[in-house]
């Protein structure tokens, strides 16, 4: 009997060449965008999962609320990882059944390793030696407790093949920024692609004296430092969130903080460091995966539309069988049959279309995910799907099918009438609903990327590139590299600061006379700069002066953005003396609101501190220079005083950019992904209106033969889609904005859910429409209507 179906569902399909096309065609789209999206969704899922005991691992959290509220009530301010180094000796000291272990590490960032005549830029940081432990590090060579030792390292495999050309790099020397030795005392597994680790390319002691600072920090007001560690026993995030909670909050000066502790394995999908998406990642990928679930849903309604459509045409087949003595769960199997190897051809069909846009995707959504052809979990899930999608497809036409009266069937006078044709119209409605709200959601993503783009920034963003001061030789040589610079010709100017633009996240609290409470609650985002950082990133000054060489007293001297002169809260705060850390300045300026750090925040109180920084160079290039010839020229001056360190630099607008990358590429998956949904849709309209026009192509030639013209029937033919594309409008639109409304609230800055976007949508959605039922209409209303007659 097995047999029997499965020839009898080769025979239909090959009978029915066009139908099977457009039906396998869609499904396997579909399927392919399901596979796929599976693939990015596991791949997501995965992060940070694979570490040794990974569910007892945590990092600690600090809330803060502005002094005075109590921190129960009304959500915080902040919340954040960078925490008070103060608190790392109460967590060694007093909580030992709280945690095993506990690691204390700065910010990882770039650089240089040098060894002799090699040298590198890696990104690493300064760590406590139980960092490594805590996580399960894999050592190829050494250990990590050899970081106990202060003038220690432990760096990763590709490292010690970079420095030093071999994996047993232990007992080896290199120079940190060209000025500290540090000893190999360990070589450690690279990390996995999936770990949000896999930066970390090597460690410095935390007992070294370059990090003597950190450690001898014993204000929780001063936040430098992050900490992770391992719970000890059965206790669990939340009660060890209960014994550290309120260990800083009667020494915090300017503000209410307390601690909480979250597992590390969830941080990377459900926290977000810049608080920019309010949940954190899973927002994304709860989306995608929602629009893969579409997706899919819709070819399958396209096989269910098409299948049930044809329903006449098969019905004295129906009833035939059953006069022969079918049963109507013979039928039933025999049309899911038919169904599961359509679903089946589709998913070989979808495999190989997964497979080969795996590298485009991959490109979409930065990743190197590769197809998991040697995974039996994906196969299972894979095959499981592909049958639940099959019967799902052929259910109801499986059903309907079977439920056909042989008698009517075989006398003619079985007419599907209008009632047949309901569920077909609510799937179509369900269908272009779907896509409708793809559409206006990929709209709003783009609307918003773009609405941050348009923030104005502040300064002059163009035609800045930044290069690293990393080591001693540029900080102490700093006028020479200026004027060298100059003569070149390729620069107009050069200055030094702590941070670069694109991220100063230093904030502190400022105190001056007469400030107000609510000032008193603020933090100001701090920057040291020199007297050329103002006309080289060209700043518009709004009061009082720029920073000038020619007033040595610009030292101690500040300017304030706008938004700091509105906390401040003088109408002239020109020549008004302020305190940063004990040290006072007097403020000459007052300059326009500079974005620094989240382009989707709205931007906050700055200072700029005129004592110099020693960190990033920021160099404007002189227009109407070339960039390849500028870059040629800036070079050698750079080799000249820092020949142990490569060339190494960034264009300040690229960076700012990037700042765009996570929002953009969900907003170029959702736009590939909807595109491909409305051709899916587009596939199944296409399907129904071949088989209505055929259907009703007797009637055509009848209305010919009376007068009826061609753009008559044309409006005919396709009034029946216009108003089921009209209904999904009505259903779409309030959904989608009540979906993108409560998505937008995630930014603190973010544009409005406009007419005009629904309206475009819209009238794309009945241009699509009429563009696929068209063909088909204009095909059977230019018939000859004697032909027409003779169909039946």
């Amino acid at each position: 009997m097995l047999k029997n179906f499965f020839l009898l569902a080769i025979r239909q399909l090959r009978r029915n060449r066009g139908y099977s096309f457009v039906n396998i065609f869609g499904l396997a789209t579909g399927m392919a965008i399901a596979l796929v999206i599976g693939i990015w969704a596991a791949d997501e899922l995965s992060i940070d999962q694979g570490y040794p005991q990974g569910d007892r691992i945590v990092q600690i959290l600090q809330n803060q609320w502005p002094k005075g509220q109590s921190g129960e009530k009304t959500p915080p301010r902040y919340i954040g990882t960078t925490l008070s180094p103060a608190l790392n000796p109460w967590l060694q000291k007093g909580y030992h059944d709280v945690f095993a272990q506990t690691a204390m590490t700065l910010w990882p960032g770039q650089h240089l390793l040098v060894n002799g005549d090699k040298s590198i830029s890696q990104s690493g940081t300064s760590a406590e030696y139980t960092f490594p432990l805590i996580f399960g590090y894999h050592f190829l060579s050494g250990t990590a407790e050899s970081m106990r030792d202060p003038n220690t390292a432990l760096v990763s495999r590709s490292t010690a093949i970079a420095l030093f050309g071999t994996e047993n790099a232990v007992g080896k020397i290199f120079q940190y920024e060209n000025r500290r030795p540090f000893t190999v005392g360990g070589v450690y597994a690279n990390q996995p692609a999936n770990s949000s680790l896999k930066d970390f390319d090597f460690f410095i002691s935390m007992a070294n004296e370059e990090t003597s600072w950190v450690r001898n920090i014993n204000s929780f007001d001063d936040h430098d430092c992050r900490i992770y560690a391992k719970l000890a026993g059965n206790v669990t995030a939340e009660q060890a969130t209960v014994r550290i909670k309120n260990i800083c909050s009667p020494y915090v000066t300017f503000a209410y903080e307390n601690y909480k502790v979250l597992p590390f394995q969830s941080l990377y999908l459900h926290f977000d460091d810049g608080n920019a998406i309010g949940e954190g990642r899973i927002v994304y990928v709860r989306m995608i995966g929602i629009i893969g679930v579409f997706v899919l849903l819709l070819a399958c309604i396209n096989f269910m539309n098409l299948a049930t459509a044809r329903s006449e045409k098969r019905a004295k087949e129906v009833g035939i069988r059953k006069t022969v003595g079918s049963l109507r769960g013979h039928l039933i199997a025999q049309f899911l049959g038919e169904s599961v190897l359509l679903a089946a051809l589709s998913f070989v069909l979808a495999i190989a279309l997964a497979a080969l846009t795996l590298p485009l995707f991959n490109q979409l959504a930065g990743k190197t995910m590769t197809f998991p052809w040697t995974t039996p979990v994906f196969w299972i899930i894979a095959l499981t799907c592909t049958l639940l999608t099959g019967l799902l497809a052929g259910s109801y036409p499986a059903f309907y099918l079977s439920g056909f009266r042989p008698v009517k069937v075989l006398k003619g006078a079985f007419k599907a009438g209008k009632a047949a044709s309901t569920p077909r119209k609510v799937l179509v409605v369900a269908q272009f609903s779907i896509s409708l709200a793809l559409i206006i959601g990929t709209i709003v993503v783009f609307r918003q990327i773009q609405y941050a783009k348009d923030q104005p920034i502040g300064y002059m963003q163009a035609g800045l590139i930044t290069v690293p001061d990393n080591t001693h030789e540029l900080d102490i040589h700093f006028e020479a590299l200026r004027k060298s610079l100059l003569n070149t010709g390729a620069v107009d100017n050069i200055s030094n600061s702590s941070a670069d633009l694109n991220a100063f996240y230093r904030n502190n609290q400022l105190q001056w006379e007469g400030m107000s409470e609510e000032a008193a609650n603020m933090t100001f985002r701090d920057l040291d700069v020199n007297a050329d950082f103002g006309p080289t990133i060209g700043w518009t000054l709004v009061k009082g002066r720029d920073f000038s060489r020619d007033h040595i007293s610009d030292s101690t001297a500040a300017i304030v953005n706008e938004t700091g002169a509105r906390i401040i809260g003088v109408k002239d705060p020109i020549g008004m003396t302020i305190k940063h850390w004990g040290r006072s300045y007097t403020i000459i300026g007052v300059t326009k609101d500079m974005i620094s750090n989240s382009p989707y925040f709205p931007v906050q109180p700055a200072i700029f501190l005129g004592d110099g920084g020693h960190s990033v160079f920021t160099i404007r290039l002189k227009p109407g220079v070339p960039v390849r010839t500028a870059l040629a020229a800036i070079e050698p001056v750079f080799k000249q005083y820092n020949p142990a360190s490569p060339f190494i630099y960034s264009f300040l607008d690229d960076e700012y950019q990037k700042k765009f990358n996570t929002e953009a590429r969900i907003g170029n998956l959702a736009t590939v992904f909807s595109a491909l949904a409305i051709l899916i849709s587009c596939l199944g309209l296409f399907g129904l209106a071949s088989f209505v026009a055929e259907q009703r192509t007797k009637e055509i030639g009848v209305r010919k033969v009376l007068g009826a013209r061609v753009l008559n029937l044309w409006g005919l033919l396709s009034a029946d889609f216009l108003k089921l594309v009209a209904l999904s409008m009505l259903i779409a639109m309030p959904l989608a904005y009540y979906i993108m409304d409560q998505w937008l609230q995630n930014y603190n800055i973010h544009t409005d859910l406009s007419v005009w976007i629904f309206v475009a949508a819209g009238a794309g959605m009945l241009l699509i429409t009429l563009a696929t039922v068209t063909f088909q209409s204009l095909k059977v209303a230019l018939r000859n209507p004697i032909k027409s007659l003779r169909t039946e």
